[in-house]
């Protein structure tokens, strides 16, 4: 039962890491997007 916390099968490790990048993905683009639209207000203020 002690190798049951990390899985035993080596896949579902890679499937998790490669979860865990999509999800890294998406909030960078979301932070990205967010930054550009704070920029675009600023310059319609000028």
């Amino acid at each position: 039962m002690a190798g049951s916390l990390y899985g035993s099968d080596p896949s579902s490790n890679l499937i998790q890491e490669l979860a865990m990048a999509d999800v890294a993905f998406v909030i960078a683009t979301i932070a990205v997007f967010a930054l550009v639209a704070l920029v675009a207000k600023g310059v319609a203020k000028l």
